[in-house]
């Protein structure tokens, strides 16, 4: 009996230091691809774009990246996907560990501007003509895992309705 009860109460001790996994506040997936071929597939969201007069959401982040997987997350929910289908042609660009000099398809960025990739992910709003509506920020998505959906939604439907920056 006393051997019974201490192995409940040692079962109990133990059960009662295991860490319980906590799952995110926010949705997370794995959508960017290092074997895609990210020139053509942002190639073909500028054309779609211009077919249908949305702007161009790229997305560039990579898998290992909690942020860049908790930002793919936020995109997939159906809140944001209505939005993402009335104003965007979504792309996502795989590009790797760019903070450790392990980057890929970086010259994508640099296509549209962004010089700096400070890391992952960032996020530019392209007009169908391939213009950064959100060069300034960019590369301040670092932190989407610990923005609220609520702020994530507001900055983006600000984006879809930004007015174009003046070519040049």
């Amino acid at each position: 009996m006393i051997r019974a009860l201490l192995a409940i109460g040692l079962a109990l001790a133990l059960g009662a230091c295991a860490t319980v996994p906590v799952a995110p506040a926010h949705p997370e997936v794995r959508a960017y691809s290092a074997e895609a071929n990210a020139a053509s597939d942002v190639d073909a969201a500028l054309a779609r774009a211009a077919s249908s007069g949305k702007r161009v959401l790229l997305v560039m982040g990579a898998n290992w990246c909690h942020d860049s997987r908790a930002l793919a997350g936020w995109l997939e929910t159906p809140r944001f996907a209505a939005l993402t289908a009335a104003h965007y042609e979504v792309v996502f660009v795989d590009v790797g560990v760019p903070q450790t000099g392990e980057g890929r398809n970086l010259d994508i960025a640099r296509r549209f501007g962004m010089t700096d990739f400070p890391g992952t992910p960032a996020l530019l709003v392209l007009t169908p003509e391939g213009g950064a509506v959100n060069l300034d920020t960019a590369g301040s998505w670092r932190n989407a895992a610990s923005r609220s959906e609520d702020a994530i939604y507001a900055e983006l439907a600000t984006m879809a309705e930004t007015p174009a920056p003046p070519t040049g």
